[in-house]
């Protein structure tokens, strides 16, 4: 029912996440509201994003540069490393402002039953880094579920022989719950209060 071109806006908008043929259709309309001005500054901001934005070749968060500037900071506590299984992981707790040690980003967590495996998540490269590293305490920062305590106990094992703690967030964070839901106060917690694994 609508003209080609709007119907394909809409389309578009319905390749993100969580959003529906209404919520689509309400942002095409709002688009076509915007000045020129506005639409041009829009799709020039998409594109930068695509071709600036890229993965930090020690932590794989989010960077515009070589190395993010969590990495690349002399203020943060380098003997400290949060391991997270998404990027956006990472800008929840930089949001909390209380954690200041290092982060690194896994791509996804184990699931054999998803046909996930070890070698699909980067371990490779977060057992290298931690090997090459002088870290005192990792902290494992993955959401309450079965991939979570499986991807958990895998690096554990691995990392056996190295003379690290090795700590995850404390209960609080609800079974099965996705960490971008979580509130700051839940998250802060978690992690003020984190176990050590034996």
């Amino acid at each position: 029912m609508y003209p080609e071109s709007l119907q394909e806006l809409i389309q578009s908008f319905r390749y993100l996440p969580g959003i529906g043929e209404k919520t689509a259709e309400r942002f095409a309309f709002a688009v076509l509201g915007m000045d020129v001005e506005k639409i041009e500054i829009f799709s020039e901001n998409i594109k930068q994003v695509k071709e600036k934005i890229h993965p930090c070749k020690v932590c794989n968060t989010l960077t515009e540069k070589e190395v993010c500037s969590i990495c690349s900071s002399e203020n943060r506590n380098s003997k400290l490393l949060c391991i997270v299984e998404d990027v956006k992981n990472v800008f929840l707790f930089e949001k909390l402002g209380m954690y200041k040690g290092l982060y690194h980003v896994l791509n996804g967590l184990i699931s054999p039953l998803e046909g996930i495996n070890p070698e699909d998540i980067g371990i490779n490269q977060l057992l290298k880094r931690i090997q090459e590293g002088n870290f005192e305490e990792i902290i494992f920062a993955f959401r309450p579920s079965i991939e979570g305590e499986t991807t958990a106990l895998y690096i554990k094992q691995i990392l056996s022989g190295l003379n690290i703690k090795i700590t995850k967030l404390a209960s609080g964070v609800p079974m099965g719950a996705d960490m971008e839901y979580l509130d700051s106060l839940t998250l802060e917690k978690a992690l003020v209060d984190r176990k050590e694994i034996t």
